[in-house]
């Protein structure tokens, strides 16, 4: 299945927990970071997660994705065997216009690090954006979750500019 979404920075006024209809706490982590495939274990609540990511487009708007459902026992057992660099956040979801926009709070490592993506149809797809919605990032591939195990937010967030 191919994934096409965007990904944005958030802007830290006025506080996009207060339009969200879900919030979930989530840990993941990498049995394989490599570009051109990861493998990724994810713990979302209280359920598990295998899934793997095909190398981005070069514009970093889409890529091969495979996700499969697995006991969350499974799921922990396999982040005991994952590269160094877990990753914590709580996601929450946000409904606006006819999207629902994904936003991932870091914490740890990675803490001080706020990211919205957006699921599209087609990568033409026009989208309303909200006021709380900054800089887009989409290809950074700094913003990736298997480049933010291996490269915390703390350890580079200053050099932003």
């Amino acid at each position: 299945m191919q994934e096409i979404e965007r990904k944005f920075l958030i802007l830290d006024t006025p506080d996009f927990r207060k339009e969200a209809f879900g919030k979930t706490r989530i840990v993941q982590g990498y049995l394989n970071s490599a570009v051109e495939r990861n493998v990724r274990v994810r713990v979302r609540g209280e359920q598990g997660f295998l899934t793997i990511k095909g190398k981005s487009s070069s514009d970093g708007l889409s890529r091969y994705e495979w996700e499969k459902e697995i006991p969350v026992s499974e799921a922990e057992e396999l982040l005991k065997l994952c590269e160094p660099g877990i990753i914590e956040k709580f996601r929450y979801e946000i409904g606006y216009g006819n999207h629902i926009f994904e936003v991932d709070e870091f914490l740890g490592e990675n803490e001080g690090l706020l990211l919205a993506e957006v699921e599209l149809r087609s990568q033409e797809e026009d989208f309303q954006k909200p006021e709380w919605l900054g800089q887009e990032v989409t290809g950074n591939e700094k913003y990736y979750n298997s480049y933010l195990s291996k490269f915390p937010f703390k350890e580079w967030q200053n050099l932003i500019k």
